[in-house]
């Protein structure tokens, strides 16, 4: 199941898309990777889910990905007397201690740590933001607002604070839950909601270790300011535009997308573009155009996946939204302005033998017209270390490590296929050319290039170029 395009799909399953039949149409029609949303569902559901997936695998001999997404802390609201209120812009409004239901003057907040985290001058928004508070005050336990943006609020709706870092831990008592069962499952990434520093990252990783890849979630303001580092500590990124875009205005997320994009490119780690991308096909046969032009140019700007949420989980045409994704994806890298754009979005090479080796290799592609590059890994760097310098050809990523070609199936560029260990060069070689072929990259005449790691099972050594004919 040879996909001919280099940014990947990633479908969230849910009620509409849970049954053996629809993922399968979804597979078929162009998902690389299957999101499992931990915010919804039973474990038995996803249970169920998993073992379709797996055994697509063996149904197409082709290694397919799995996502866990964990849900993250909620900071929520109390309740209110009559179950809402109206908040009307320049009124007071106090958040406190007290259980009693509130009213259009005050709610409970049942979480101390906010109390600990803001001050005056910073903003409160409730709701997804729909209603913004000023706060004015924050002693004995009472933060005093100013209503900026008024309306009516009900029961327990999201508070999010966009101009604080708050000493909440990145997994909640239910995350943890819910990612022993994941890993049980054998789940290739796992996605942290909340991240807001590497702190979060570290913690995880010491629950997760090799287990999966940790993939975080950009979502809070506060991750900006660190976006490097956490980019650097991360297994890959996911752009969250939907809770990011909730607290930061609405006109940065497009920057702030660039600046994630630009620092996962830095440290070769894959990033996923996501939410509202064909949010109209939760509903709609077709999409907007301002949709299709939303995914074609996150393709332009070389994001390695895109993503589908509601549209595939609960909209009404699932395969339809992962089939027009599809189309795009190969409409825009059809576009000879896409190469150009690629081009223009080099990365440096890092004072590295492996960069040196992968930066030269894209030379090479070129200059040889190379028809695929050819990469042995094991633990995956070499396949990674060559997508992260965006080469013209397809990369057919061999490993004998199953769980390293499902993890290699999210990033662009990569096909991924397992093979056996070879002992030798020119045995790597000769695997090597045999597989171009099998896998429908190569034909007598033409060349591929191969890299890898000496000695070879040891990761993190790409040292090797060869150039390839097929005879």
């Amino acid at each position: 199941m040879r996909r001919n395009r280099k940014a990947k799909i990633v479908a969230t399953l849910g009620p509409a898309s849970g049954d053996l039949e629809t993922i399968t149409a979804l597979y078929e029609a162009g998902v690389d990777m299957f999101r499992f949303n931990f915010s919804h569902g039973s474990h038995e559901d996803h249970r169920a889910r998993h073992e379709i997936v797996r055994g697509l695998e063996k149904k197409y001999g082709a290694p397919i990905s799995i996502l866990a997404d964990l849900q993250g802390p909620k900071i929520r609201l109390g309740t209110f007397a009559g179950d809402s209120a109206v908040l009307k812009v320049g009124e007071q409004f106090v958040l406190d201690r007290d259980e009693t239901p509130g009213d259009a003057t005050r709610v409970y907040l049942p979480h101390p740590e906010l109390f600990a985290a803001v001050a005056a001058g910073q903003n409160l928004l409730l709701d997804d933001g729909k209603i913004r508070l000023s706060i004015v005050s924050n002693k004995d336990n009472r933060i005093v607002t100013t209503v900026a943006v008024g309306g009516k609020i009900s029961n327990r709706k999201g508070v999010n604070v966009p101009d604080a870092i708050l000493p909440i831990p990145a997994m909640t008592p239910k995350d943890l839950v819910d990612l022993e069962f994941a890993l049980s499952l054998g789940v290739d990434w796992v996605a942290l909601s909340f991240v807001q520093q590497v702190s979060d990252i570290t913690e995880a990783r010491a629950i997760i270790g090799d287990r999966a890849g940790i993939m975080s979630k950009i979502e809070k303001p506060a991750a900006m300011l660190d976006i490097d580092a956490i980019c650097n500590a991360s297994d890959s990124v996911m752009v969250a535009r939907g809770d990011l875009g909730v607290e930061l205005p609405a006109e940065q997320v497009p920057r702030a997308q660039k600046e994630i994009l630009k620092a996962s490119r830095k440290y070769g780690k894959p990033v996923i573009i996501a939410t509202q991308m064909l949010e109209s096909m939760t509903e709609s046969p077709v999409p907007t155009r301002a949709e299709t032009s939303d995914v074609a140019s996150a393709v332009y700007e070389g994001s390695d996946a895109v993503m589908l949420s509601a549209e595939s989980a609960s909209g009404k045409h699932p395969v339809k939204a992962v089939a027009m994704m599809d189309r795009i994806i190969k409409e825009v890298e059809a576009d000879p302005a896409y190469l150009s754009l690629i081009d223009a979005q080099q990365v440096p090479p890092l004072p590295t033998p492996e960069d040196a080796i992968c930066h030269a290799l894209r030379e090479v592609v070129k200059t040889v017209n190379a028809v695929a590059t050819v990469t042995y890994t094991n633990s995956g760097h070499t396949s990674m270390s060559v997508a992260r310098m965006r080469p013209t050809a397809p990369i057919l990523s061999i490993t004998p490590n199953v769980n390293t070609a499902r993890r290699l199936a999210l990033v662009w560029g990569i096909h991924s296929t397992i093979g056996k260990d070879v002992g030798s060069v020119d045995e790597m070689v000769a695997a090597a050319v045999t597989a171009a072929v099998r896998e429908g990259f190569a034909k007598t005449g033409e060349r591929v290039t191969v890299s890898a790691g000496l000695p070879f099972g040891e990761s993190g050594t790409t040292n090797l170029l060869h150039i390839a004919t097929v005879k």
